[in-house]
């Protein structure tokens, strides 16, 4: 099995939305692991720096679109996890969990600690309140 079959394999077979490099690493050295994920961009995107997120083409548009099910919100606060970023969620996040009426429609978050990685994808970022 080739190192771009054994990435692939992994990828499809996780439950992440989010990998970094490092999850590779066992399967090869590091610039070789980094040249085939840099080729996958039929499964990956870039999100942020060492970030990358799964990616599938979406039946309607036939564009590329995160492979999540609570989308860009959901992805970058796995990334956020997988940084090992303490985060919170929102004020208008809290207010909403604890039935206001205002739905939250940015990706929002509280991050304690001086560590604010920039998160983005298309025209989606992640914004820190």
């Amino acid at each position: 099995m080739t190192l771009i079959d054994a990435i692939r394999e992994r990828i499809n077979a996780s439950r992440r939305c989010v990998f970094l490099p490092a999850d590779f690493f066992d399967l090869g050295n590091a610039s070789e692991v980094e040249q085939v994920l840099a080729k996958l961009t039929n499964l990956l995107a870039p999100i942020g720096e060492g970030l990358l997120a799964k990616i599938r083409i979406n039946a309607i548009t036939h564009q590329p679109m995160l492979d999540s099910p609570g989308g860009f919100e959901q992805v970058a606060k796995e990334a956020l996890d997988r940084l090992g970023v303490d985060w919170q969620p929102s004020t208008a996040e809290l207010q909403y969990q604890s039935g206001g009426s205002q739905i939250p429609v940015n990706a929002v978050v509280k991050i304690t600690g001086d560590r604010r990685p920039r998160i983005a994808y298309n025209h989606h970022r992640l914004l820190i309140e």
